[in-house]
């Protein structure tokens, strides 16, 4: 049995969304790795062909389409392209998110809006439209939350409030739709490095090194992550390999939250 085979994914059709770079990006390319067929989407439509040509380079299945996961119009779309050019939908990927580094006093109501929007109505709306693509076949759901979903942090109250909806919002969909053989589960990251961590040291008004490395402070791991640390995780939760697991949280953090 090859290494494809035995994830159980090949030549499945995966969505996977904020995927024109960080975790998104890592997660495609690994789908893609092990044989999947994957649709990128991410509203940063330059950088999403980009990433996607460069994948398309080394031979992998891959497509890009243009993506705001808060619209329902995009998702509906989106829906329909899949519908017509895959007939279904074997794995989604709902990781598309923002932060804003902020307490309530000092968030703006349009920033909590967006954090709420494209963390938890970019999950629902996307669920909402593809869940009917999987029911014939099953499939795996994954959501992205935080360790922040699963604890408090400073100045990050609307992406706190979010990444909670994100998990208990798992759960849910996890019961809802388990009779259709449709597993759902949340990756929970702790920092990683991505163009989403370094915004925040920009946000916070800290050089983005020293930002980097404090972030790593405390973790038993003594770094902080990589895309590709949680795309391996994004991975076992899509595959065969987590087949009785759902409804439930994987938190890959260095051991931060320990």
């Amino acid at each position: 049995m090859s290494a494809q085979d035995y994830f159980g994914i090949k030549d499945k059709v995966s969505v996977v969304t904020g995927a024109a770079s960080g975790i998104g990006l890592a997660t495609a390319e690994l789908l893609a790795e092990v044989g999947s067929k994957v649709i990128m989407l991410d509203i940063n439509e330059e950088g999403g062909q980009r990433a996607a040509s460069n994948l398309l380079e080394k031979a992998y299945k891959v497509e890009f389409i243009r993506c705001d996961v808060t619209s329902k119009n995009d998702c509906i779309d989106v829906k329909k392209y899949i519908e017509k050019n895959y007939g279904s939908v074997d794995v989604l990927f709902n990781n598309a998110g923002v932060i804003r580094r902020k307490s309530v006093v000092d968030l703006e109501e349009s920033d909590w809006d967006l954090v709420i929007d494209v963390s938890l109505k970019g999950a629902y709306l996307l669920s909402k439209y593809l869940i009917p693509l999987m029911e014939a076949n099953g499939g795996s759901i994954i959501n992205t939350g935080s360790g922040w979903g699963l604890k408090g942090g400073d100045k990050a109250a609307a992406y706190c409030a979010a990444k909670a909806g994100v998990v208990n919002l798992t759960k849910a969909m996890a019961i809802d739709h388990g009779p259709q053989n449709i597993r759902v589960n949340c990756i929970c990251p702790g920092d990683t490095d991505t163009p989403l961590l370094r915004s925040e040291a920009k946000q916070l008004n800290l050089q983005e090194d020293a930002f980097l490395a404090s972030s790593a402070v405390g973790r038993p791991l003594e770094r902080i992550g990589t895309p590709r640390d949680i795309a391996k995780g994004v991975l076992f939760l899509a595959s065969d390999l987590s087949a009785w697991v759902t409804g439930t949280h994987l938190t890959v953090d260095g051991g931060g939250l320990a």
